[in-house]
């Protein structure tokens, strides 16, 4: 009887381990995550349930990223829907002494220097929300609804290069996302397979 119930305690704590940790998928609950922003301010997940969220995961110094604040592309978007409502967290999980993590003083000159839009810029250090968000890349792009159910997951658009003059004829998967979602369609591309530098985790 007591090998029974072991048995049983072990198969209940495996389900709640892998639940703990298992990865954001499109048509499920995102994850839920807090993140202090490069000022020092936390931001939870949960704190914007009722509105849109997108998560962009950043590496200034990636050629992929270049090319789209370079080209004025991902300000635009954080602007255009930023203004209606959308939350837009820029997350940065590059480990300490890894290309991609700045100072609080770096981060914000290239900040101003792009004119960024977003609503916070999120420091992931230890990588753990990225990986929760199975993030690889930079960009590496999520959209989530109000009720916090991951709607898209993957690229930016379907064309994977780093050269400024592909973006005019690329379907931006994002903002299509957002658009249908937020007219109350359905959302016709659900994931893309991301392209750009590869995070630089802690331990790689």
């Amino acid at each position: 009887m007591k090998k029974i119930v072991t048995i049983v305690a072990m198969m209940v704590i495996t389900t709640l381990f892998a639940s703990a940790l298992e990865i954001a998928k499109v048509g499920k609950k995102a994850p839920a995550f807090k993140l202090k922003d490069y000022k020092g301010n936390e931001h939870k997940l949960t704190d914007y349930e009722g509105s849109y969220v997108v998560l962009e995961w950043i590496n200034y110094d990636c050629p992929f990223v270049k090319k789209h604040y370079e080209s004025k592309n991902m300000q635009k978007l954080q602007k255009e829907f930023t203004d209606k409502g959308v939350i837009w967290l820029t997350i940065c999980s590059s480990a300490k002494g890894k290309q991609g993590n700045f100072t609080e003083s770096e981060i914000d000159k290239r900040r101003k220097d792009y004119k960024s839009a977003e609503t916070a810029y999120l420091i992931d250090e230890s990588g753990e929300v990225g990986k929760l968000y199975n993030a690889k890349v930079t960009p590496d792009m999520v959209v989530i609804s109000p009720n916090q159910e991951v709607i898209y997951l993957g690229a930016i658009d379907n064309i994977p290069s780093a050269d400024q003059e592909d973006i005019e004829r690329a379907e931006n998967y994002v903002e299509q996302a957002l658009n249908s979602a937020m007219k109350g369609e359905p959302v016709k591309v659900k994931s893309f397979k991301p392209y750009g530098c590869s995070i630089k985790y802690a331990g790689k």
